[in-house]
């Protein structure tokens, strides 16, 4: 009987305990699908989730998919992935981001683990550098990716998912110039200068092409100009690239960056995702053979 009395005061503080938890809030743009779904009116138009869709609103399976699946189908291999994830998707994704001749993957020079997708590696990283690295800070641009829209402007940053990452992971953090709301393109001015009144070794987020969500890129030629002031104050790149061969139709043209800073000796980090049909990589390359 004691031990009954015991689990049963127990139980009851764990009850008074949970009682006080709220829900958490739900997502926004789900919520446009969900009230998508519901509305009855045969003119509606769902602008959530961004995703394809044909002319009646069904999702639109890309052929690839397709031929993945049929590559797939009846597969008897149900084991535990190794603690890195696939060898193959990983060592197939590094040919995509670095180049199949790439000296870094010939010469074993990038460290990389599988993650669930963009924001699971971005999360890793967080979680590397706060571990590794605890006090340096991340250097985000203005604006960012955001999954959740804000209410009204004062909530922007906490709405903001990238801030949400590193936040969680508590990584300090600052913003960085990027977009010119006039001319609608690159502030690329702002940008250096913020780059260059950063304290030296700082950490910088950056788009690796299809900046979310401004669509502004830098040319080739101001990518070289961020790289070479990157090298004098010791940055660190962190390229989150989420649309490799979305923005000009050449996953190598979209891979420049990366490759650019690569070329001049930088050491860097990049979560490589497949948002629309997969998952997502997260690798860091070193400097050292």
């Amino acid at each position: 009987m004691a031990m009954s009395r015991v689990a049963a005061a127990a139980t009851g503080r764990h009850r008074r305990w949970g009682a006080a938890l709220a829900p958490a809030a739900k997502d926004p743009i789900l919520g446009v699908t969900e009230a998508f779904l519901a509305d009855p009116s045969p003119d509606k138009v769902n602008v959530g989730v961004g995703a394809y869709r044909d002319d009646n609103g069904r999702p639109v399976v890309l052929e690839c998919v397709r031929e993945a699946e049929r590559r797939i189908a009846g597969s008897t291999n149900m084991e535990y992935l190794p603690m890195g994830g696939s060898v193959k998707v990983i060592d197939e994704s590094l040919k995509l981001a670095y180049g199949e001749d790439s000296e870094f993957i010939k010469d074993k020079r990038i460290a990389a683990v599988q993650a669930l997708s963009g924001t699971g590696a971005c999360r890793l990283f967080a979680d590397f550098q706060k571990r590794f690295l605890p006090d340096t800070q991340i250097y985000i641009p203005t604006p960012t990716w955001a999954n959740l829209h804000p209410t009204k402007i004062t909530d922007l940053m906490y709405f903001l998912s990238h801030h949400n990452i590193w936040r969680d992971a508590h990584v300090p953090q600052r913003t960085f110039t990027y977009y010119h709301q006039e001319s609608r393109g690159l502030d690329f001015s702002g940008l250096m200068d913020d780059i260059k009144n950063a304290p030296d070794g700082s950490f910088f987020w950056l788009h690796a092409c299809a900046h979310n969500p401004t669509g502004v890129d830098p040319s080739e030629e101001q990518w070289r100009e961020i790289s070479y002031q990157f090298k004098v104050k010791k940055h660190f790149p962190f390229f989150d690239m989420a649309y490799q061969g979305f923005a000009s139709g050449d996953p190598e043209r979209d891979a420049k960056a990366i490759r650019v800073f690569l070329e001049d000796g930088h050491q860097i980090g990049c979560a490589q995702s497949y948002a629309k049909n997969m998952h997502g990589t997260l690798r860091t390359k070193s400097r050292m053979p």
